[in-house]
C-alpha cells in the first residue's frame, strides 16, 4: 500500500489485514512507523494496529522501520513482534531510500538491535539490492557474504535477501541461498523476491531448492518498489507462492478457504485505491 497515492481508509486497511490473519501465514506486515512526509499511506499504522482483533491468530506481526525514531515507536506496541529494517549494499540506493550511507545505515541497526532487544522483539533485516543494482555500485556474492557476516556479528537472526528491482535471476538466487544457508545455520534466512509475471516459478524454485523456506509475498503481487524502471516488476504473487509449495508438497499451513476470502479482499481495496 506504501506507494499508492490515494488514502486508503483505516478500516479498509484493517479489515484486509484481518482477513489475511485468518489465513494461517507466519508473519503479516501490517504498516510502516516512517516518517509521514515520505510515506503519507502509513501514518495511521499505530491506529490499525490497535484496531486488529489477534485473539483467533497465531500469525505474528511485523512493521517497517527506517530510522531510530520509528524502532521508539515500533517497540511501544506489545503486539508487533518483528521489526523489519531495509539495510542496502548499494551506497546509491541507501542514500535514496533513507538519506544515509551504508556506514550510518550499521549504527542505526545497531541502535535498533538495542532497543528490539530490550523490548522483547526481534528484527529482520533486509539485505535491499541483494541480487544486484542498477545503479553499477559493486555487487558480487562475496559482498553479500560479507555483509552476512557483519549482520551475524552484531546478533541479526533473520536475513531477508531483497530483489528490490528485480535484478534476481535463478543461477545468482541458488548461489547465494546454497552458499550462505550451510555457512550460517543460525541465521534464518528469507527470500523477498520482485519479479514479472512469467519469471516468478523460476525464481521460487530456485530459492525453495537452494534451501530458502521464508518467503515474502504480496496478493497478486500488487506494490513492489517505487524506484524499479519496469513497471511489470512487482511484488511475488501470494497466490503463486501457495501454488508452488502446494506442487512441491510442502505444508505452508495456509487455509485456502481464508486466503480466498483475503485474495477477494484484496481486489477489492487495490482496485479502488491505486
Amino acid at each position: 500500500m506504501q506507494g499508492i497515492k490515494d488514502w486508503i481508509p483505516t478500516e479498509a486497511k484493517v479489515q484486509y489485514i484481518q482477513s489475511l490473519l485468518r489465513c494461517g501465514f507466519d508473519t503479516i506486515d501490517v504498516g510502516s512507523f516512517v516518517s509521514p512526509k515520505a510515506i503519507p499511506q502509513m501514518v495511521d499504522s499505530a491506529e490499525v494496529l490497535h484496531s486488529l482483533d489477534l485473539s483467533k491468530t497465531e500469525s505474528k506481526l511485523l512493521t517497517i522501520v527506517a530510522n531510530v525514531r520509528g524502532a521508539s515507536d515500533a517497540v511501544t506496541h506489545k503486539m508487533v513482534d518483528y521489526l523489519g529494517y531495509p539495510f542496502s549494499i548499494s551506497e546509491n540506493f541507501q542514500m535514496r531510500n533513507t538519506h544515509k550511507t551504508i556506514a550510518e545505515s550499521v549504527e542505526v541497526l545497531k541502535e535498533i538491535l538495542d532497543l528490539a532487544h530490550s523490548n522483547d522483539k526481534q528484527v529482520v533485516v533486509y539485505i535491499s539490492m541483494g541480487f544486484g543494482n542498477p545503479y553499477g555500485d559493486p555487487w558480487n556474492v562475496d559482498i553479500v557474504g560479507e555483509w552476512t557476516e557483519k549482520l551475524s556479528a552484531l546478533g541479526v537472526k533473520i536475513i531477508s535477501l531483497s530483489d528490490t528491482v528485480g535484478t534476481s535471476n535463478p543461477e545468482n538466487i541458488n548461489y547465494l541461498f546454497s552458499n550462505l544457508i550451510p555457512k550460517y545455520p543460525t541465521i534464518e534466512f528469507g527470500a523477498h523476491l520482485h519479479t514479472t509475471p512469467t519469471t516468478w516459478h523460476e525464481k521460487v524454485d530456485a530459492a525453495y531448492k537452494a534451501g530458502c523456506r521464508r518467503f515474502d509475498g504480496a496478493i497478486q503481487g500488487f506494490g513492489g518498489c517505487p524506484m524499479a524502471k519496469d513497471e511489470l516488476t512487482g511484488n511475488m504473487p501470494t497466490e503463486k507462492l501457495i501454488s508452488y509449495f502446494s506442487s512441491v508438497k510442502a505444508n505452508d499451513n495456509v487455509n485456502a478457504m481464508s486466503f480466498e476470502s483475503s485474495y477477494n479482499e484484496a481486489l477489492k481495496v487495490f482496485e479502488k485505491y491505486h
